[in-house]
């Protein structure tokens, strides 16, 4: 099968979260299976010259975007056994940063047109166009009316998957026509109208063939207005052909048997290294040294979706336990003062690293005990199944992926310790339970890190279920089975229970509705342990090529089924 992933960050190329990982390492599972997998992606100022200096130029065209017609050129590495197409135009991408800029609904308009005519240029049929969240939701609308134009896309099939719904890609019904160069039959409640605006992510799941996220909790909680910001009704409108995926991990990558940035390797089997991670940990960001005490970590975007008002509200309540604790991330100022408050407060026992550092978070992975993530809402969540790896246990909250992954002490298979409520009380009691466990029941601790660290979070049984999707979609013989994939057809998670507490601070509020898509919220934590290939380099010269210039499409949305009429009637 050939299968064209379109993403607007790769890793290892560029990353800013965890849809770069996604993108980094679901295509590679699927090549191994046996498949045509290419990957496109813009070619970004920050993409390093290592990674530049591998890359061969294939040809330039002009993409039609309205009436801008702006050059693309397209440049190709091969890697791990997949193609990677890099999608030139330094007008729009030869800038800091990936997400924020004024006019990014125009650059990634551009990113999608030039996803979906590519494969013309290339004489090679992709049979699915796989596209991620807001940043390329256009390319499965601009396919409804190419795959009848272009001969390289007869009978391609879109699967769009759902990383984070909270950002949408909402602009003004005015740039409709004059920039995303679409008609205003496009402009309807099934396809891109959303309360007087456009709204891409609304028109990519009412336009794609299957739509997917990235945990099966998620997909049920994408029912509910808590979690759907404004969507639950265009979920239930498509929820015959919606389908929860949990993500993996890189787990030859994320492996402390064979990591050289640990202080000392250990296995499932032998647990003696993490000691020595342990005391290099509190050597590094100044705790006491004790080989004793548990240590509780956090590594994430300090911000009030993950769950940090909680944790700033009980500072004092876990620092009563004999306990460290670690924070690396950057952030909500309130929250980052609040850990540099706590800090002064708790000197040798409460440490906040306010950065980014892949080999810090990588010495933390290895040698904290607990790893604390409360989010509020997780659609899928790494940072917990890297700390598992790593024997770190998680305590997590029951949602999204955190309640598909943690299986809570006590349970079968038990990995972790988790807690349903979000209240600041719950998960306080949760984390003395297990800090009670680290203390008195060590032979129960060590067989949950046992558990944890050989849970198999790999690629493979997700790559198997999105290859169910794509025969499915096309109406291939699956050879593994041929069965339909199963959408989300069971009972949706429970709308989660109001915050029981003032928090201790509020961070500052957002605008309203702005006019620019912010970046997407990362799954992944600011700061995991990384290769080195992860940071940037510097720009190269680039092949002379035509100056950026200033630069289509129809057909309709799609039917609702009766019991769709229903589910959208009751939201």
């Amino acid at each position: 099968m050939n299968i064209l992933f379109a993403s607007s960050e790769v890793a290892p190329f560029i990353k800013t979260g965890g849809l770069a990982d996604v993108a980094g390492s679901l295509p590679k599972a699927l090549a191994a299976a046996g498949h045509d997998v290419r990957v496109i992606l813009p070619l970004y100022e920050g993409i390093g010259q290592e990674w530049r200096d591998q890359m061969t130029y294939l040809f330039n065209f002009h993409v039609i975007l309205a009436w801008r017609t702006p050059y693309c050129g397209i440049f190709e590495l091969k890697r791990d056994g997949v193609t990677y197409y890099f999608v030139d135009n330094e007008y729009y991408f030869k800038r800091s940063g990936l997400y924020g800029h004024y006019d990014d609904a125009e650059r990634f308009a551009f990113f999608s047109r030039a996803v979906v005519e590519t494969p013309a240029h290339l004489d090679w049929h992709p049979d699915v166009i796989h596209a991620n969240d807001w940043q390329t939701a256009l390319a499965p609308i601009y396919l409804l009316e190419e795959r009848t134009r272009v001969p390289q896309l007869y009978g391609t099939k879109s699967v769009f998957t759902i990383h984070n719904i909270e950002y949408q890609g909402r602009y003004g019904k005015e740039l409709l026509e004059d920039l995303f160069g679409l008609n205003s039959g496009y402009f309807h409640e099934h396809m891109l109208a959303y309360h007087g605006d456009v709204n891409l992510m609304k028109g990519a799941i009412y336009a794609s063939d299957y739509v997917t996220t990235v945990s099966p909790s998620y997909a049920g909680e994408l029912q509910y207005p808590f979690y759907a910001h404004g969507l639950e009704g265009v979920i239930a409108d498509n929820r015959h052909k919606l389908r929860g995926i949990l993500n993996g991990i890189d787990t030859a990558l994320y492996d402390p048997a064979h990591d050289h940035g640990l202080a000392a390797n250990f296995s499932p089997d032998d647990l003696s290294g993490k000691a020595a991670c342990k005391a290099a940990l509190q050597q590094a960001v100044g705790l006491r040294q004790d080989p004793n005490i548990p240590i509780i970590a956090c590594i994430s975007r300090l911000v009030k979706h993950k769950g940090f008002e909680l944790v700033a509200s009980a500072i004092h309540d876990i620092m009563a336990m004999d306990v460290q604790m670690v924070v690396l991330g950057t952030g909500d100022w309130n929250f980052e003062e609040a850990f540099r408050h706590a800090q002064a407060q708790y000197p040798g026992r409460f440490s906040a690293n306010i950065l980014y550092s892949g080999a810090l978070s990588t010495a933390i992975y290895g040698g904290a005990d607990l790893f604390l993530m409360p989010s509020i809402a997780e659609p899928c969540g790494l940072s917990q199944m890297i700390a598992m790896r790593y024997g770190t246990l998680p305590v997590v909250r029951e949602t999204g992926g955190l309640r598909d992954s943690v299986r809570p002490n006590g349970t079968e298979h038990a990995n972790g310790f988790t807690f349903a409520d979000i209240n600041a009380h719950d998960m306080t009691w949760v984390l003395g339970e297990a800090v009670n466990l680290y203390y008195n029941g060590k032979e129960a601790w060590q067989a949950l890190q046992r558990n944890a660290m050989t849970a198999d979070f790999s690629w493979n049984q997700s790559a198997q279920d999105y290859l169910q999707v794509y025969y499915w979609v096309t109406g291939f013989t699956n050879p593994a089975e041929q069965e339909e994939p199963v959408p989300f057809e069971e009972e949706p998670a429970a709308e989660p229970a109001p915050v029981a507490e003032e928090p201790v601070a509020e961070p500052a509020p957002a605008a309203e509705e702005p006019v620019a898509e912010p970046a997407p919220a990362a799954e992944e934590p600011v700061a995991e342990p990384a290769p080195a290939a992860e940071e940037p380099a510097a720009e190269p010269a680039p092949a002379k090529k035509t100056p950026a210039r200033r630069s289509t499409k129809k057909t309709g949305g799609s039917k609702k089924s009766r019991a769709a009429r229903k589910a959208a009637k009751s939201e």
